[in-house]
């Protein structure tokens, strides 16, 4: 028997169809450039760190002028606007109370029991602070990349997204656009990218032809073979949460899910109150691993994730930044 059946199966079934915006060439922001200086560093590692690396290189190989952007992303010359400050990293109120994970699961599962809320739908609304910066001989300062996103999709496979550059922080001041070929300041407010995509571009439910699951145990297994995670660690738990909820926005039930896989994950802290970046009270847990500190907010009432921030724990001199600058933020909004 030929390869061709097979072959022919697979054209018919395009996987990667050319107008999917999945697959669109996207910059590698400071996370990807950073973790990736990690790995390459490091001492020769198990083969699951190998695939690791290999799929970085791929994505590299497939964005080579967005990455040319993010690294002309600082603004510079005359009649400019400086670029927005990196955000101070979120403190927990001192002696503040602490509410262990098991706890914000189990409300989030009395909170399902409940019900009455909406259930999780595909797309998500978030608030992102994204740092850019250079590395090497006369590299210029970081600068953070203020942005919400939009995304909403529909049972028939119909979407639409939305990007706007913001800053709750400073209204209607300008932010850095890297947008139209060059770098350039735009009004807090402007549509960096906007799109509207037909009937039948995503499959039912987006890439796994089902949505997340309501139990910890199937939401391991289907972060698994969605996102290919395995999980064991809880920085990679945490990052691929976080992809999780770019592309859902969970129910009750998938939520409490969520709440009861990070109540597992080891050396995930809780820290206390505070107040994220959009004045919502919420419970902070934190882990620290190879130079990050990761911190997860949730809201103790109903399990929901706040907002995820990173910030550095040592000093990076080659891309100019210090222990305590924030590296990324995102806040999930309903």
């Amino acid at each position: 028997m030929t390869d061709e059946p097979e072959l022919d199966l697979l054209r018919r079934a395009d996987p990667v169809p050319t107008g999917d915006p999945r697959w669109r060439d996207r910059p590698l922001d400071a996370r990807a450039e950073f973790r990736l200086r990690r790995l390459l560093e490091s001492a020769p590692a198990p083969r699951r760190t190998a695939r690791r690396i290999g799929g970085l290189a791929t994505g590299l190989a497939a964005a080579v002028t967005a990455v040319v952007a993010v690294l002309v992303v600082v603004v510079s010359g005359a009649g400019t606007t400086p670029a927005v400050a990196a955000p101070v990293a979120l403190r927990p109120q001192a002696g503040s109370r602490t509410v262990p994970l098991a706890d914000v699961a189990g409300a989030a599962r009395e909170a399902a029991a409940r019900g009455g809320g909406p259930g999780t739908r595909r797309g998500s609304h978030v608030m992102t602070w994204s740092m850019a910066m250079e590395a090497g001989p006369g590299a210029r300062p970081p600068v953070t990349l203020p942005e919400e996103h939009l995304t909403r999709w529909n049972a028939d496979g119909s979407g639409s997204e939305l990007v706007v550059a913001t800053d709750p922080r400073h209204p209607g001041e300008p932010v850095i656009s890297d947008t139209g070929g060059s770098p350039h300041t735009v009004a807090d407010g402007e549509v960096l990218h906007r799109a509207a995509y037909p009937p039948g571009t995503l499959p039912p439910y987006g890439r796994s032809g089902t949505e997340p699951p309501d139990s910890a145990q199937e939401l391991r297994a289907y972060l698994s073979q969605v996102y290919g995670c395995a999980c064991a660690g809880t920085p990679e738990l945490v990052d691929t949460l976080a992809s999780l909820l770019q592309d859902w926005t969970p129910g009750a039930q998938a939520t409490a899910a969520i709440d009861e896989l990070l109540a597992a994950a080891p050396g995930l802290r809780p820290a206390g109150t505070v107040t994220d970046r959009l004045g919502r009270r919420g419970q902070a847990y934190v882990h620290d691993a190879a130079g990050l500190r990761r911190m997860l907010v949730l809201d103790p009432a109903d399990g929901r994730v706040l907002g995820i921030e990173e910030t550095f724990t040592r000093d990076q001199p080659e891309y100019r930044v210090k222990a305590g600058d924030v590296m990324s933020y995102q806040a999930w909004m309903d």
